[in-house]
């Protein structure tokens, strides 16, 4: 499928399973966090929308703008964190890696890379809008 120039209700139609959209007050911020820290892909990026590619995996970002008549909308808080309780774990993703370019971009890192007892070594990173990242390698 080509991320690219699919349009929007044959990428619509063509998902499957477990979808993921995090609504953002800055689409193109993230996209830029999320391809230089995580060296995702960032698909027919906008002000309000985007595709993201991290490994065979896809999810969506989408701008407030784009949810104004959603039930969501009204809920939101005006300042981050908006995705409290929420961790979105990136495998195979190697954490000092991704801690040493978060750091870079101004990133909070809210638990520096450490080995973990469950077999992996993680960091935590805070994203723009407050989303929790967890990059993680098996030890």
């Amino acid at each position: 499928m080509d991320f690219e120039t699919i349009s929007a209700d044959a990428f619509g139609a063509s998902l499957r399973g477990l979808g993921v959209n995090i609504l953002l007050s800055n689409v193109p911020r993230c996209v830029e966090f999320l391809t230089q820290v995580f060296e995702m892909k960032g698909h027919q990026a906008s002000a309000d929308f985007a595709i993201m590619a991290y490994q065979s995996q896809v999810f969506q970002l989408h701008s407030d703008a784009t949810y104004s008549a959603h039930p969501l909308l009204p809920l939101l808080p005006e300042n981050p964190p908006r995705g409290l309780g929420v961790e979105l774990r990136l495998y195979d993703s190697d954490p000092d890696t991704a801690a040493a370019r978060a750091e870079a971009l101004g990133a909070m890192i809210l638990e520096a890379p450490s080995d973990k007892p469950h077999g992996l070594r993680e960091c935590a990173i805070l994203g723009p809008d407050g989303y929790l990242w967890v990059s993680s390698r098996p030890l």
